[in-house]
This record gives C-alpha cells, sequence and structure tokens, in this order.
C-alpha cells in the first residue's frame, strides 16, 4: 500500500464506485483510478470479495470511493467544481456528464449517473461575476442565472452590456 494522501475525499457509492472512478478518468485530465480493494469479507451491503474501496483522482484531487450500500445518496451540498477555459471545454464536461445518464440543472450545475454534483464552470464566468464594477457582475450574474449549461458568449456579452 502506497502512502495515502493526508487528506482524500470520501464518496459513497451504491456498488459501483469503481464504474464511477473509470467514467471520472476517461473524462477528465490528471485522472486516474488507482488501487481496488475488495472486501476481505461479508458486510451489511456486500459479500466477501466485491469491490469494496476504490482509490482514484479527478483533476488531480484524491479521492476514494466506498461502495457502502443504499442508505447514503449524493446531493448538492457536495459538488466538484470544474473552471473551464472556453466554450468547448465546458461544453465537452457538460455533454460527458449529463449525456452519459446524468441531469442537467441551473446556473451550469449538473449531475452524473451516480448523482454526484458538478459545476462546469467558465473562468469568463467567475471572473465576470466578482469584476471590481459591480454594474458588470450584476450583467454576468443576472446572464447565469438563466443558463442551465453557461454560454461563454452570452456571458461576455452580459459582460459588455
Amino acid at each position: 500500500m502506497s502512502t495515502p494522501a493526508k487528506n482524500t475525499i470520501c464518496l459513497w457509492f451504491d456498488r459501483n464506485a469503481e464504474e464511477a472512478a473509470r467514467f471520472y478518468a476517461a473524462t477528465f485530465p490528471d485522472s486516474a483510478v488507482g488501487a481496488v480493494h475488495r472486501a476481505p469479507g461479508d458486510y451489511p451491503d456486500g459479500k466477501q470479495g466485491d469491490v469494496l474501496t476504490v482509490e482514484f483522482t479527478v483533476l488531480g484531487i484524491p479521492c476514494l470511493g466506498l461502495n457502502g450500500g443504499p442508505v447514503f445518496k449524493h446531493s448538492e451540498a457536495f459538488s466538484f467544481q470544474v473552471a473551464t477555459v472556453d466554450q468547448a471545454e465546458t461544453d465537452r464536461y457538460w455533454n460527458a456528464i449529463v449525456g452519459n445518464g446524468g441531469q442537467a440543472s441551473a446556473c451550469g450545475w449538473c449531475k452524473d449517473r451516480w448523482g454526484l454534483s458538478w459545476q462546469i464552470t467558465p473562468i469568463a464566468l467567475t471572473r465576470a461575476y466578482t469584476s471590481s464594477d459591480r454594474a458588470t457582475a450584476k450583467r454576468a450574474f443576472d446572464a447565469m442565472m438563466s443558463m442551465g449549461k453557461i454560454d461563454v458568449a452570452a456571458i461576455e456579452a452580459a459582460v459588455r452590456g
């Protein structure tokens, strides 16, 4: 066993942590599946030999997927926020998540097919709504509030007024 990261995000899944980890690794750069650990004995929601935990990284963030069963569900209280450089990258990540059994939401938020929330957030949006020019920030914010997937050109138009 390698030395674990000092802080790792543990995500609870219902028997599909490995599938989710492999999807994340295939979708995002600087992401990979590490060790897959099998249960040494039976447990409440699994049997000896079932995948118990999966070590993986998402965009360089160390994570542990735990196949804990159906008791706990993901919620918007936790999300990955992915900063994108342009519309093409925004579209690529959004479409990968939503187009593979996920669900679109508002203001750049979506959920993957396992219920985990993602914020696909263009850097242009963050710069706009945090602008020291409060009128610019308000226009960008108001534009964002009407969107599902973020439209970078519409945000840039809002910034221009």
